[in-house]
């Protein structure tokens, strides 16, 4: 059941989380000699003008279809983690966080990867004169297949690997401390606004935690949209970007990150916790363990986490 309410409550935080995404994503990869967009607001009313309130939303599919598989993965490996560690410690969460956000990449890249070329798709193109190349996340990723193989579906696999694995790490550990500091009981009135509170802060603690990486891996993702390929490899993309940038270049699109990080975590915790109290009344809220878990998930869809 617990599974179930994280698929329900995750879902809740794509469809609230997305939009901040696609403006984070847009912002990461835009040229720096010729800018699109002078911000995230100005990027928000660019994409709403040119594109509709649906432009937003584009590559919502691939995060939808991944969620299930992300959600096995991640709750198997973290459940299986913290058994076989015995104690539950804050350090002992980290650990069990970090091998859940690392095994969980197998799924977490490709579906990035054709969320961010769906995002990239038409960019500064009004709605109506956009020439689509991809007709949804799967066909995204068939056509990837069938010009660059494995390799190419798999582009950006070691950035995403070093973003989720200390990313879930740093989440677990933030929302352990956080509820434990708080004192989350279960017949305090106030106990959801403190789950919502410790995860949406949790949230935004692992962003800032690998925010420098996930700018990084978006730009070797979107790269190579039109047939045109600027990096090399991870180095290449991260010494050229500075070159061009300076440092400010891994705070790009962090506003809209961090606008997102907790409503959508908020939204993931409401939707869980509602679920629970309605299917099991005299569990729903017996402790904060059920939450904790269930809203794992939203970390790993960028993403993750």
């Amino acid at each position: 059941m617990d599974f179930l309410a994280g698929c329900i409550g995750g879902a809740a935080g794509v469809l609230v989380g997305h939009p901040f995404d696609t403006v984070k994503v847009r912002l990461q990869v835009q040229s720096v000699y010729k800018p699109l967009y002078r911000g995230t607001f100005h990027c928000f009313q660019s994409i709403i003008r040119q594109e509709s309130v649906l432009g937003l939303y584009k590559g919502i599919g691939s995060p939808m279809m991944g969620l299930t598989f992300i959600n096995a993965i991640v709750f198997g490996v973290q459940g299986n983690a913290m058994r076989r560690l015995g104690e539950d410690t804050p350090l002992n969460q980290f650990l069990a966080g970090a091998a859940a956000g690392s095994i969980q990449c197998v799924i977490c890249c490709p579906m990035e990867l054709a969320k961010t070329r769906m995002q990239m798709q038409g960019t500064g193109e009004k709605k109506s004169s956009s020439r689509k190349v991809y007709k949804n996340s799967l066909d995204c990723l068939a056509r990837i297949y069938q010009r660059e193989g494995l390799r190419g579906v798999n582009r950006g696999m070691v950035t995403t690997l070093i973003r989720e694995t200390p990313g879930f790490g740093v989440y677990f550990l933030a929302y352990d401390l956080l509820t434990r500091s708080l004192g989350c009981e279960p017949d305090d009135p106030y106990m959801i606004p403190k789950l919502l509170f410790a995860g949406g802060m949790s949230g935004i603690a692992s962003w800032l935690s690998t925010y420098p990486v996930d700018v990084i891996k978006s730009r070797l993702q979107a790269d190579g949209v039109g047939g045109k390929y600027q990096y090399s490899s991870i180095m290449d993309c991260t010494r050229k970007s500075i070159q061009r940038e300076g440092f400010r270049v891994f705070t790009r699109g962090l506003t809209s990150t961090l606008l997102r990080a907790f409503p959508v975590n908020a939204a993931t915790f409401a939707t869980v916790t509602l679920f629970l109290l309605y299917v099991r009344p005299d569990e729903g809220s017996k402790d904060c363990e059920a939450a904790h878990h269930a809203t794992l998930q939203q970390q790993a869809q960028p993403s993750s986490l």
